[in-house]
């Protein structure tokens, strides 16, 4: 007998690409058990099901950075001192001398490791197939996970952040969305002005102001410049999280990179450009965002 459970979750993270750099995703979780009936004439309760299943892909992958662990390109140290985890990564060019380059010193519940030369649908199903079966019951033969992206026929981009004053995982500096945006412009829904920002935050950080420091400040050891990277830090309830990384893989904006200043912004960078009456929709991931016009 098999049970289904589609929609089970979505998760919200980021992870590092050899050719892109560090891409924020939002994938869409189904499952399917296969096993005999219980004593309640069940395979599992669907209760149970939801609660404890999504309890362990979000502790696993949800809101977390992660890491290709066996890439050449990735360079994992654990500061036994401070009791945080290194991680360093170069993309985007064949030489690595070439290479553009990102930091992260973070506590080690902010990454997932995925013992794969790549972050992908495969591995990281792999990685949460490895996980789940431990906490199935014994009347649980097998589960098949599959993860698939929201279906966007519009504007989309990726784009990865960290909210420190946030009580939750959305502190940790390094996780990110798929997201789409919708502008109304006049009334009428302007197919341009989405492919500009999904253009203008292809797989981008979405950095607050307040959060930079200099390379200087920094306690990971990396060979950084301030002409070349810009340097965050914060502490919060988890921990201390530190990143560097490329500039031009960056935007840097004056407030949170909560979804509502998102839309903020982008409305206020709208109005700077045209004197048109503007509606903004940002999405965080799939189904969830927030709305501001200058009406």
């Amino acid at each position: 007998m098999k049970l289904f459970v589609n929609d089970l979750t979505v998760m919200d993270f980021s992870y590092l690409c050899p050719k892109r750099g560090m891409v924020g995703e939002s994938w869409i979780v189904d499952i399917v058990l296969d096993g005999g009936l219980n004593e309640e004439s069940m395979v599992q309760d669907f209760g149970i099901v939801k609660k404890q299943l999504k309890r362990l892909i979000d502790d696993y992958v949800d809101h977390k950075l992660v890491v290709p662990a066996e890439c050449e390109r990735v360079r994992i140290a654990k500061d036994q001192t401070q009791g945080r985890v290194q991680v360093d990564f170069s993309f985007g060019a064949d030489s690595l001398h070439n290479a553009k380059t990102i930091h992260l010193l973070c506590p080690p519940e902010a990454y997932a490791f995925v013992y794969d030369t790549s972050v992908n649908m495969a591995s990281v199903t792999a990685y949460l197939k490895d996980i789940i079966k431990t906490h199935l019951p014994d009347n649980v033969q097998g589960i098949d996970i599959f993860l698939r992206e929201e279906v966007i026929n519009s504007a989309f981009y990726h784009y990865t952040h960290g909210l420190k004053k946030h009580d939750g995982n959305c502190q940790r500096i390094a996780h990110g969305h798929r997201s789409k945006v919708v502008i109304i412009e006049n009334g009428e829904r302007s197919e341009q002005r989405e492919q500009f920002w999904a253009k203008r935050w292809a797989d981008i950080y979405i950095g607050t102001r307040e959060d930079l420091v200099k390379a200087s400040e920094l306690k990971l050891s990396a060979d950084i410049s301030d002409d070349t990277h810009y340097c965050f830090a914060y502490e919060s309830s988890q921990g201390e999280f530190e990143m560097a990384i490329v500039k031009s893989s960056c935007e840097i904006i004056e407030y949170d990179s909560t979804v509502e200043c998102l839309a903020q912004f982008m409305l206020e960078r709208l109005t700077e450009m045209s004197d048109s009456s503007f509606m903004v929709s940002a999405f965080e991931g799939v189904g969830k965002g927030a709305i501001i016009s200058n009406d």
